[in-house]
């Protein structure tokens, strides 16, 4: 199922596209433009302004990115291409060293841990009424009686 956000989206997508060359058009497949008018919201009432650019108008980031993804794999030449790809490498490849950086793992960890022990010390305060088994009552009696006597 497709969520309203990407059924926005296919609909700014399918109203910028209105506004590119058909040669341009043409390179992109056809199941993928069928795919947005199928999962389209019919009732958007986004109107694109080719004077203007996708910063100055009203578009989705998810727009954005799929518009960016349509360069990439269908408009951008050989170079383009490389020069794109090498740098959403280096974006990926910087965020798994933020993410999995020694630094950021125990600073996380220790954060994790003090409300881990604050939530356990809090649960750990409450009274509990403790009961001996029946037995072991009845033995008790018996030895208390026997020492008093």
């Amino acid at each position: 199922m497709v969520t309203n956000e990407y059924k926005i989206a296919y609909s700014e997508v399918l109203e910028i596209l209105k506004y590119i060359s058909t040669e341009e058009f043409n390179k992109i497949p056809n199941d993928m433009i069928e795919m947005f008018k199928e999962n389209a919201m019919t009732s958007n009432n986004f109107i694109y302004d080719p004077n203007k650019t996708l910063q100055e108008q009203n578009v989705s980031e998810l727009s954005r990115y799929i518009i960016a993804i349509l360069f990439r794999d269908y408009w951008a030449t050989e170079n383009q291409r490389q020069r794109i790809l090498a740098k959403q490498k280096y974006e990926r490849q910087k965020r798994k060293e933020e993410m999995y950086s020694y630094d950021n793992i125990f600073k996380k960890n220790n954060n994790d841990n003090i409300s881990k022990q604050i939530e356990e010390s809090s649960t750990e305060i409450q009274m509990v009424e403790y009961k001996e088994p029946v037995f072991k009552r009845i033995i008790n009696k018996l030895l208390k009686f026997l020492h008093i006597k």
